[in-house]
């Protein structure tokens, strides 16, 4: 998608971009600077397949919100990992900068959730900690 040369109200349509994230999933494009030229918050849908999983990874310089629209997911969070969180659709995780963490769908359906993050750019400050990932089975 082309960034916006003016700043107005755009109407984005899920579906149509994706992109690759460093941490592992491939997100459906949405709000960021790449797509509409948003200069603090990237907003975008995930849909994680049963038995998919992230790399261990931190975001270093900002805040994530996520809210789960359908199914199920599990988290794993915390310096070696050793804080476990399951999320069920209607409700919301809060990942603060700076904290390791990798999410899993282990469940049997696929988890849909809605991701919003105070940094614009669809490939955000990831710092991927591949000395974790070996601390959560798969």
């Amino acid at each position: 998608m082309e960034r916006p040369a003016t700043p107005t109200c755009r109407v984005l349509r899920p579906g149509r971009d994706s992109y690759a994230g460093r941490q592992g999933f491939t997100y459906t494009a949405g709000v960021s600077t790449e797509t509409v030229g948003a200069r603090g918050i990237c907003m975008h849908l995930l849909t994680l397949q049963p038995g998919e999983r992230a790399r261990a990874h931190l975001h270093a310089n900002h805040e994530t919100a996520i809210y789960a629209l359908e199914g199920e997911s599990e988290m794993w969070y915390g310096d070696r990992l050793e804080q476990h969180a399951v999320v069920r659709a209607g409700e919301m995780v809060y990942i603060p900068a700076g904290v390791p963490h990798l999410p899993a769908n282990r469940s049997g359906a696929p988890c849909t959730v809605v991701i919003a993050r105070t940094d614009p750019n669809e490939q955000e400050s990831v710092v991927l900690l591949p000395e974790l990932d070996g601390l959560v089975p798969r």
